[in-house]
């Protein structure tokens, strides 16, 4: 079993807000993609207490930007800061959107070992930079017309094939912005938590 010393985290949880395809605006954390966050991040730092240490990330513009990556390399940033505060804890990723874009990207790294794709931007492939040993979890809402239930389903399925622990959850009538069934992404997003944190904790 992995020990930790008195007080240390157990696991950390990166949080990675959405944003769009083009834009050079700058990136705010009081428009709708970071707000949309914060109940993540809140809830899962209010649930589990000095066992895990949440942080929700920025980014420097709105915008993917093409084959520019925009978010990336401030993304890869606040990965490391919050490893390097809590140096050798496992790292989970839950990210919207192009959040959960990102998060697949990031996912490459060997300090992260789970990744919760919520409505996830895949919209090249994306899953498949995730590395072997990443739990994944991705949730989309059927009636989502900005990123394609369709495709992240593919990716999942995709993921499984190659070995990966890979679940789709498919969530009826559920819009992009999930406003709808609250209770279950909230609920969805401290679940997960939750058996990561068992995971890492039975080590």
């Amino acid at each position: 079993m992995l020990k930790r010393a008195p007080g240390n985290p157990q696991l950390l949880v990166l949080v990675l807000p959405g944003g769009t395809d083009h834009s050079y605006q700058p990136f705010s954390p009081r428009q709708p993609a970071a707000l949309r966050m914060y109940p993540f991040t809140w809830s899962i730092a209010a649930r589990f207490g000095r066992r895990v240490r949440v942080r929700q990330a920025r980014y420097r513009v709105y915008g993917w930007n093409g084959g520019q990556a925009s978010p990336m390399p401030y993304a890869r940033a606040a990965l490391d800061a919050l490893e390097q505060d809590h140096p050798g804890v496992p790292v989970v990723l839950v990210g919207h959107s192009m959040g959960g874009r990102i998060a697949a990207h990031l996912a490459d790294d060997p300090r992260v070992v789970g990744l919760l794709a919520l409505a996830p931007w895949w919209q090249f492939a994306d899953w498949r930079f995730i590395r072997d040993g990443v739990r994944v979890v991705a949730i989309h809402g059927t009636a989502d017309e900005r990123t394609l239930p369709r495709r992240t389903e593919k990716g999942v399925a995709e993921l499984a094939e190659r070995g990966v622990d890979a679940t789709f959850v498919p969530v009826p009538n559920g819009n992009h912005a999930m406003l709808d069934h609250l209770g279950f992404w909230q609920r969805s997003a401290l679940d997960f938590v939750a058996r990561s944190l068992a995971d890492v904790s039975a080590r």
